[in-house]
């Protein structure tokens, strides 16, 4: 997979969060999106998405030599950000059955091995709602780094975590990020970012 930016720029009424931003993203590499408060890196990563339509400039999706329509873009990839909320009504078994119906699993991840990873014991019965904010945050990155898509896309993935959490946020990248695209927003946060071969800076595009 490759996503190409070519001279992307994102404006609110007449002021630009940034432009001129000429990049390009492959599999198999992991890259940072730093930059700092209000700087605009969650808005770059929502352009990613294709959540967000840029103000300007050409965003090309290449998957296998085929090209994808940003329409269709959400189906190859996963997005945890702080912004995205989990039903809290649903338990975890609830959640994890909504998810993998709706975007395949990795190979091997049953519901039984998504249990086992996130390792909350008796609390897995429990309504999402009774959650603290770092049990919560696990959750969204399992899920979205257990789900069988070519791109991943993290938004500030450490929020909420200990130092026990960022440990097991680390460990989870290491075993199952494998050749895919991964692309992570961070306040420089060393714990979130360093395994990151490649760095973009939204503060170089003002």
């Amino acid at each position: 997979m490759e996503i190409c930016l070519k001279d992307i720029g994102k404006k609110y009424n007449q002021d630009w969060i940034f432009r001129g931003v000429d990049y390009q993203f492959k599999s198999g590499e992991a890259y940072s999106i730093l930059g700092s408060n209000g700087s605009g890196k969650s808005t770059l990563l929502q352009i990613l998405s294709g959540k967000v339509i840029p103000s300007k400039g050409v965003l090309e999706y290449n998957h296998d030599g085929k090209n994808i329509e940003v329409e269709n873009i959400f189906k190859y990839l996963t997005l945890s950000t702080p912004y995205l909320e989990l039903i809290e009504e649903y338990n975890l078994h609830e959640m994890f059955s909504l998810h993998s119906n709706l975007k395949p699993m990795i190979p091997g991840i049953s519901e039984k091995e998504f249990l086992e990873i996130l390792n909350f014991g008796r609390a897995s019965g429990k309504a999402i709602r009774y959650f603290s904010s770092g049990m919560k945050q696990r959750v969204k990155l399992a899920l979205a780094l257990l789900t069988d898509v070519p791109i991943l896309l993290l938004d500030e993935p450490c929020s909420n975590l200990d130092k026990q959490g960022m440990d097991w946020y680390n460990s989870l990248v290491t075993q199952y990020a494998g050749s895919r695209l991964v692309i992570v927003c961070s306040n420089h946060q060393s714990e979130e970012i360093g395994f990151c071969r490649h760095q973009l800076n939204v503060n170089d595009y003002k």
